[in-house]
């Protein structure tokens, strides 16, 4: 997903940068309770009511009053941008002088063809070390701080955010005097972290339930036949203008309540139900 090089010095590995950690999570689309039918939204201008091809979309800062900043992906191509294409590594510390909070997304780094002996050395040096290699890099345009390490024989690294993106703390509790915890309550505290205790991480033993539930309802519903078959999209199904589906949305229970009136029991009725199925299509 990167192609760029590792700096360090007076040296430089070329390397490719690939992600190391995917999600796991089920894909839901949303889609019409009724016929199963996707729901889609287009792009479009609220200043003059057009849909926007994606080629004349750009990037904009809002201003406190509203107004707003327009930059071009070429403005923001010419910024300058050291390590664009270098991962710059700034000084060697111990990985556990790091709090976890700081971390964000982990890339295993892979050496090009000619840079398999630096690569190795700097690996090797730095497993020797016991430290990791505090580094910047920018990937999609955004700088970030990150960790070089070693994993399994491999280069990783860890992008981290920024100290001033790690918010700090701010609770009432944290004002006032703490609870009197008594010396017995702290010793049992300890003995109950101490029969859960385990000397290595095995994430092997953890499993993710919920995934495993919501997988086994979705099989369940394909055996017993519970599917909606694809059916054939319109062109107005195809793009949906949000604005338009909410104000078609609205006119539907207006019609619901006025068609409904004077019927007693079946009045309140509809009237309960009618406004929430077409939020659920919106």
């Amino acid at each position: 997903m990167w192609k760029g090089a590792v700096s360090f010095g007076l040296v430089t590995i070329p390397i490719h940068l690939y992600a190391a950690t995917e999600s796991k999570n089920v894909s839901l689309r949303q889609v019409h309770e009724a016929d199963g039918g996707r729901i889609q939204y287009k792009r479009f201008c609220t200043v003059d009511g057009t849909e926007v091809p994606y080629a004349e979309i750009a990037k904009g800062y809002e201003l406190a009053d509203g107004g707003m900043v327009v930059l071009t992906d070429k403005e923001l191509a010419e910024l300058p941008l050291s390590t664009s294409k270098t991962i710059e590594v700034e000084e060697f510390v111990p990985l556990e002088a790091i709090d976890p909070i700081y971390f964000d997304k982990s890339y295993y780094l892979e050496p090009q063809k000619a840079a398999l002996k630096p690569y190795v050395l700097l690996r090797d040096a730095l497993a020797k070390s016991g430290q990791v290699a505090i580094a910047k890099v920018a990937i999609r345009q955004r700088e970030s701080l990150a960790v070089l390490r070693v994993l399994s024989d491999v280069l990783v690294l860890t992008t981290m955010l920024w100290p001033d993106e790690v918010r700090t703390p701010d609770f009432g509790f944290l004002k006032e005097d703490p609870p009197q915890v008594r010396p017995q309550e702290l010793t049992m505290a300890g003995s109950l972290i101490d029969s859960l205790s385990d000397s290595v991480f095995e994430p092997s033993k953890y499993r993710d339930s919920y995934r495993e539930a919501l997988m086994s309802l979705i099989e369940s519903k394909i055996a017993g036949a519970e599917t909606t078959a694809p059916q054939a999209e319109t062109a107005e199904a195809e793009v949906t203008d949000l604005m338009a589906a909410l104000e078609a949305s609205v006119s539907a229970a207006r019609k619901s309540r006025g068609a409904a009136s004077g019927k007693g029991s079946a009045r309140k009725t509809t009237t309960r139900k009618s406004p929430r199925r077409p939020a659920k299509g919106a």
